[in-house]
């Protein structure tokens, strides 16, 4: 496979510069006695002397190290001044230029002030602890350390995010409970998280479901950034930055393998092509056996097998212009995904429609007793094939003390998924093929300065076009066992040979989209201390969509009542229809900074998320369409906060923030009994509201120990929905609809926290210069619901994750880790769906077991000139 060639390229790579730097580290340079240099190292807080700090003449391997006093001497074949790269773990590197003997040297702590994360959502860089906005950052060493390698993982960092995915295409991601609905995916809304790769708004969920190639930092924003991004973001925004081409020369390498036959390659090489051209490629690829059983087909399935690569040009003619072209493509060919029977529940449907009995009177008994038991019985093959990619432009033009930015892109996915969505051995739905693509072009300009000495502007244009459809069809198919499933009389009827083999659906649909917007924020230092941030926008949504289904297969006969049978399972559907709406939203925030270590402000937002069409199937009442829900109304989202960020101490952190969220007209995606809608559909729930309290901080003693933490309230519910498609348990009772005003939202836990510590020691191994560093990540999150409209049964009990790191970081860039991700190896479901049809069955997405593995990595740009 194209995977594994390049993994053994890799890993000749890697091993070829391990051992010439490993031999570098133990020759004992030569030096020409001609010239003495001596000084002190101090730092530059406490004015204390630093020992064992590295000291290097730039361009040659001679180096010496500093006594317990800080004091160093030189004896060198060079001539001052003396060209010196100066580094200790703990310390910021320093590259400087020494004229005179002796010499002090003042080297900052790496961590001077936790709060020198920089941030760049606000369009400028600024340091976190300075903006009025609730922002979480992960940077490229966290996501590293913590086996991090795309948002799921993320989850377990950020405690308000929530990742849900039964596959790449039905991908939930929300902040604080908000964003997308839970469960399936309807291609007709707009998710309400917006998604930023290099400042490319992604429009579809299944993107958020790539491998982090090369990635600098994540930046996770929540509530409401409408008047700071293009797309209108209503409850949150992922800002993803991936690492420029650079015109110093550098490289990383980074190899992985573990157990479940994990594989893991990652290479990334920048460098100048010419003084004013500089080039980056990177790659990644992923492999791992599965993770469940099929016992239908002997067959290990929910694996992994993803290969990205990204490339990046960067022109700069002069310093005030930069101008940026980047190409990425990720390839997700997975053995799955595939879920086991997670429990049944007894319906108020009679008797023999209860789902044991059903499968007793076909002979049929499930191959195990438990999920957790990682078996599945599947007769159909399991498949998901994403691909997604894109080309992008961006410039930046510095103009007056400000500047000009231009993003324009396109990309693309295709979906290609091949389901068992009856979850069982028989043949009852035997094919959900939902194959789809999709292209967006999208461009941006936009301008952030200084318009006055106090005042800071962002204002920007924003246009998306999105042209999704199915490729070529959506299927769905049923088999020869459904008769029984489908039964609701003790009609002879039902068994006739071959009523219900190979009947199905063929849909075609497409979406036409086109968001337009203009928006701003302004930035008004009243005084010093106060600021004033008033934001407007400006948002214009079209969305035209043609639907039309044809069943197919099944018993060809014009028997009236053979075909009322067919039609209780799938009929024909068709419309056309179109939405637009425009709409003015903004947010007004007051910030106060106390003093430098204590900042505070406060926000009011309203925003709206655009109107939707319903392409999943529509459900039916007495044998008509109900074709008045192909559309559902636009969002109506009313927000506040309050927030407090503070510095106790030089080396720590401690923020605070209060929120709550009002939603009308609330987009949500339920579930119905009826078979030809078994993706869901969207409906409006007439108002929700979701309430939190979040704390997060960090801590650092001395230079050995890290100490980061998080924690969220969050109280989610719907304040009035009074006509929700009713739980599984109640279905085929005297009501369909029910009303679950009062209900809580799923997905959603009370109580979610992180805890992450890290100790580092100095040290050498095997001849180098390092240290060693243990770390761990707790995660934890209370019980939730899993299904739109609450159930007592489709509940998820809280669970707590435990993931752990032992290595070395050597001071000349290589570092070896093992690791472990689960360790104490706990099952846990991450999300319950209930089976088309509404039989009793439901299935359990099984989160991974415990994991663990060696990653060894290299980074050059230590040794970059």
């Amino acid at each position: 496979m194209i995977f594994k060639k390049t993994f053994s390229f890799l890993s000749l790579a890697i091993a070829f510069f391990v051992s010439n730097n490993a031999s570098i580290a133990q020759e004992i340079p030569q030096a020409i006695i001609n010239a003495t240099l001596r000084g002190t190292v101090l730092d530059s807080i406490s004015g204390e002397p630093i020992p064992d700090v590295t000291l290097q003449l730039d361009g040659v391997t001679h180096q010496v190290k500093t006594d317990e006093n800080g004091e160093f001497h030189f004896v060198t074949g060079q001539k001052l001044p003396f060209k010196l790269i100066i580094s200790r773990i703990g310390y910021q590197k320093k590259r400087i230029s020494v004229n005179q003997s002796p010499a002090t040297i003042l080297l900052k702590p790496s961590l001077e002030k936790l709060d020198q994360i920089v941030v760049t959502s606000r369009r400028r860089k600024e340091q976190i602890q300075d903006i009025p906005i609730p922002i979480t950052t992960i940077n490229a060493a966290t996501i590293d350390d913590a086996s991090a390698f795309n948002v799921n993982r993320i989850k377990e960092l950020a405690p308000t995010v929530q990742l849900y995915a039964s596959n790449a295409r039905n991908t939930t991601l929300n902040i604080r409970g908000l964003g997308s609905t839970y469960g399936l995916t309807n291609d007709g809304i707009d998710p309400g998280v917006g998604f930023y790769l290099d400042g490319v708004y992604l429009a579809r969920p299944a993107a958020t479901w790539l491998d982090f190639i090369d990635i600098e930092q994540v930046e996770v924003l929540r509530g409401p950034q409408g008047t700071l991004f293009g797309m209108n973001s209503t409850s949150g925004a992922f800002n993803v930055t991936s690492k420029p081409a650079e015109f110093t020369p550098a490289a990383n390498f980074e190899l992985s393998y573990g157990n479940y036959g994990f594989l893991q390659g990652k290479a990334s090489l920048t460098g100048p092509i010419s003084n004013k051209l500089a080039a980056r490629i990177s790659f990644s690829g992923t492999q791992r056996n599965g993770t469940l059983h099929n016992v239908n087909t002997n067959r290990a399935i929910n694996n992994m097998n993803n290969l990205g690569l990204r490339a990046q040009l960067l022109y700069k003619p002069n310093d005030r212009v930069n101008i940026s072209l980047a190409a990425d493509k990720s390839i997700q060919k997975p053995d799955g995904y595939g879920w086991g029977i997670a429990g049944v529940v007894e319906t108020q449907r009679a008797d023999y429609r209860q789902f044991n009995a059903i499968i007793k009177d076909l002979g049929y008994e499930q191959p195990y007793q438990n999920a957790f038991e990682r078996k599945v019985d599947l007769n159909t093959q399991s498949k998901a094939d994403n691909e997604l990619g894109g080309i992008s432009l961006n410039a930046d033009i510095k103009i007056g003390n400000g500047t000009l930015t231009s993003t324009t892109a396109w990309r693309y996915w295709k979906w290609v998924p091949l389901n068992d969505r009856d979850y069982i051995g028989l043949p009852v739905f035997t094919i959900s093929a939902g194959n789809s693509a999709h292209d967006q072009y999208s461009q941006e300009f936009r301008y952030s300065g200084k318009i006055r000495e106090n005042i800071d502007l962002v204002v920007g244009l924003f246009g998306l076009y999105q042209d999704l459809r199915t490729d070529p069809v959506h299927t769905e198919e049923a088999g020869s066992a459904l008769w029984r499933f489908a039964q609701n009389s003790n009609s002879d009827l039902w068994s006739t040979p071959g009523l219900f083999d190979n009947f199905g659906i063929k849909t075609k649909y497409g979406i036409k989209t086109t968001s337009l917007a203009a928006y701003s924020q302004l930035d008004w230092a009243i005084t010093e201390k106060l600021h004033l941030l008033p934001g407007l926008r400006y948002n214009y949504d079209k969305k035209e969509a043609n639907y039309d289904r044809k069943t197919y297969g099944g018993l060809q006969t014009d028997d009236p009542a053979l075909v009322a049978l067919k039609n209780t399972v799938y009929t024909n559907q068709s419309f056309v229809t179109d939405a637009s709406a425009g709409n003015l939203s903004g947010q007004l925030s007051v910030q106060y900074k106390w003093n430098r270590n204590l900042n505070a402000f406060a926000t009011y937002a309203i925003s709206y998320k655009p109107v939707g069409i319903n392409v999943g199937g529509l459900p039916t009442a007495k044998g008509e369409v109900l074709l008045d829900l192909a559309r559902v109304k636009p969002e109506a989202v009313n927000h506040k906060e309050i927030g407090l960020k503070s510095s106790p101490s030089r080396n720590s952190i401690l923020n605070l923030t209060l929120y709550q969220t009002d939603i009308k007209d609330y987009q949500t995606l339920v579930q119905t009994p009826e078979p030809g809608v078994n993706r869901g559909y969207l409906a409006n729930a007439e108002k929700v509201s979701v309430n939190g309290v979040e704390l997060d901080g960090s801590l650092r003693v001395g230079n050995y120990l890290r100490i980061n933490a998080a924690a969220a309230y969050t109280d989610g519910k719907y304040v009035k929905f009074t006509n929700a498609p009713v739980p599984l348990e109640e279905v085929g009772g005297p009501e369909a609809f029910k009303d679950i005003s009062g209900g809580r939202l799923p997905g959603i836990s009370k109580w979610s926290t992180s805890l992450g510590a890290e100790l580092s020691q100095k040290g050498s191994l095997i001849g180098l210069e390092g240290s060693f560093f243990l770390g761990s990540d707790l995660f934890y999150r209370s019980e939730f619901s899993s299904s739109p409209s609450p159930s007592q049964y489709l509940n998820i009990d809280g669970y707590a994750l435990l993931n752990a790191r032992l290595g070395f970081k050597a001071e000349n860039g290589i570092s070896l880790s093992i690791w472990s991700r689960n360790l104490t190896d706990k099952n846990y479901y991450e999300q319950l769906l209930a089976a088309p049809g509404s039989y009793g069955q439901y299935a359990g997405i099984i989160a991974d077991p415990r994991t663990y593995g060696l990653t060894i990595r290299y980074n050059l740009k230590s040794f970059s000139k």
